[in-house]
């Protein structure tokens, strides 16, 4: 018995051996995907958070106290320029223009008087002066009551979109008193907020002197139709964001945006000869990005990275590689810093033509 138990833990232990042995073989035999970082021509697309403005919005009021008579429109509608909106009772501002004309008759009347009796030197060229003057005022007097009693008609400044009624018919208004808001849509001011450091990119980028051309994503994941252009750029920096506010343009012929949107605004920024590298090569630790990369006797080591911008499935590099370096593309869950490893060679441009099919 003793015999045959050896025997068997032999068995066993040469067993055991071999498929260790195999195991080693099989790891030492493992060949890890290796390519290098490329430097390309490409671009990358920013978006910003945006309002969207009418590129006139503006509150209408009254310009005359009274009641409210007539309201000619609807919440929403579209107005035309000169269109008659709102009428105040114009009863008081009448009277008003019926004193003035008749005390301009009068005054009319004793200013020829006074030519006359001037013209047989009868009166002084002052008092002929004195009349003038009297008469002159009496038409200006009834030039304003003309102007009051307009007032009281409210018309469309320009083509627009009405929006909410602060007021109802026979409502008593004082002047100045908020009747409603006009939006002109024709045009859209989408305003956006740019880093400093982007902003100094793009002010001394080699196109500045060109208007970039810019796209808006609308609030349900949607990209406008129309496309837009950066106009303006304000003159000064919010202290407390570190911001500065860039406007652009979009014609709205279809008048789907309105006065008071969000969205995002989308712009493609051009890199030239930026360095990439597969995403799928990176790691993290503690919110800093990581490769590993192959020494000089195959053994791979981590290596800290700036990543300057993502595209999809590749990082822009800042800082942290060359060209010539090897960068471990997969197994990088598999391997420890300081490692020597086996490992096959691919081509930046062959690793980049069938990314996809790499990617996680």
């Amino acid at each position: 018995m003793r015999r045959i138990s050896f025997f068997i833990g032999l068995l066993v232990l040469i067993i055991h051996t071999s498929c260790e042995s195999k195991k080693h073989e099989k790891k030492e035999e493992t060949k890890y995907l290796v390519s290098s970082p490329i430097r390309l021509d490409t671009s990358i697309t920013k978006d910003y958070v945006c309002q969207i403005h009418s590129i006139r919005h503006i509150e209408l009021r009254a310009l005359e106290k009274g009641y409210l008579q007539d309201i000619y429109v609807d919440e929403g509608q579209v107005v035309k320029k000169g269109q008659q909106m709102f009428h105040i009772m114009p009863n008081v501002y009448e009277a008003d223009l019926q004193k003035a004309k008749a005390e301009a008759e009068v005054a009319e009347i004793e200013y020829k008087n006074t030519q006359l009796l001037a013209d047989g030197n009868v009166v002084s060229a002052n008092e002929l002066a004195m009349a003038k003057a009297e008469f002159a005022r009496a038409k200006a007097e009834v030039s304003l009551a003309e102007t009051h009693l307009g007032f009281t008609n409210i018309r469309a400044p320009f083509d627009g979109i009405m929006d909410h009624l602060h007021v109802r018919e026979g409502s008593l208004l004082d002047e100045g008193e908020l009747l409603t808001t006009l939006s002109d849509n024709s045009k859209m001011w989408v305003y956006f907020n740019v880093p400093e450091a982007e902003y100094l990119d793009y002010i001394t980028s080699a196109n500045k002197g060109s208007k970039q051309d810019v796209e808006l994503l609308m609030a349900n994941n949607k990209k406008f139709s129309e496309h837009g252009i950066v106009e303006t750029i304000e003159g000064e920096f919010n202290n407390e964001t570190g911001n500065i506010a860039f406007r652009a343009t979009f014609p709205n012929p279809e008048g789907v945006l309105r006065h008071g949107e969000t969205g995002s605004i989308l712009m493609t920024i051009p890199l030239k000869n930026a360095m990439l590298i597969p995403q799928k090569a990176t790691f993290e630790v503690l919110d800093k990005k990581y490769v590993f990369v192959l020494d000089k006797d195959d053994k791979v080591q981590q290596r800290q990275i700036e990543i300057g911008a993502e595209l999809p499935h590749l990082f822009v590099v800042n800082k942290g590689l060359e060209e010539s370096d090897k960068v471990l593309l997969e197994g990088i869950r598999m391997v420890r810093s300081g490692e020597k490893i086996h490992y096959e060679f691919e081509k930046p441009a062959s690793v980049l033509s069938h990314l996809d099919l790499y990617s996680e």
